[in-house]
């Protein structure tokens, strides 16, 4: 829901007619506006079954920090349902179009070339920043990643959720952002496709 005149609103009156919770004080949170119009275009894409939405562009999307936004823990959390649901509904057409086997044999597939990445040693399954320049702490991502494999390659215990919250401290020369985050978002894919 947006505001027609969200400058005349005071901050209390603003909270009554917000879609999440808002951030107080000097907390920043998400852009209502460009939440709710990402929202708005998500029901619109999913409401009317079009294919120019797919869970990827939830999952992708990033909005800006402002005073008295929505709280990101809530619209996250929001997002993940979003995603979850644009992510069944691949899979339901998927199955209807390949068919039970050969959806799950390209899940399969896609699972182990994430376990071949991860199958390189520690502390080098991933491209490295310079010294100079900062990258994700590398033992933190190792230990992601090593929670990933055991969850593909043994069915240890992983959810969505932990994979989607992910999140690293950053050092010089350490991992590649971009490299993580791709192998993040394509582990993701392959949970939402077999739950």
């Amino acid at each position: 829901m947006t505001d027609a005149a969200p400058d005349v609103l005071d901050p209390e009156d603003r909270r009554e007619t917000a879609a999440f919770p808002l951030t107080t004080g000097r907390t920043r949170g998400y852009h209502r506006a460009a939440v709710d119009a990402f929202l708005d275009a998500a029901r619109g894409a999913f409401e009317d079954e079009r294919d120019d939405f797919s869970a990827e562009d939830v999952r992708r999307a990033s909005f800006p920090l402002v005073r008295h936004g929505y709280q990101i823990a809530k619209v996250d959390a929001a997002l993940g349902r979003v995603e979850d649901a644009f992510a069944a509904r691949a899979r339901e057409r998927a199955v209807r179009s390949l068919g039970v086997t050969q959806w799950v044999a390209q899940a399969r597939a896609d699972a182990q070339v994430i376990l071949d990445h991860l199958g390189r040693p520690a502390h080098h399954r991933f491209a490295r920043t310079s010294r100079l320049t900062f990258g994700y702490r590398i033992d933190e991502v190792d230990h992601v990643a090593e929670r990933i494999r055991d969850y593909l390659r043994d069915g240890d215990a992983l959810t969505v959720d932990q994979v989607r919250d992910a999140a690293f401290r950053m050092q010089r020369g350490g991992y590649r952002e971009e490299q993580v985050d791709a192998l993040l978002d394509a582990t993701v894919e392959v949970m939402l496709a077999v739950r």
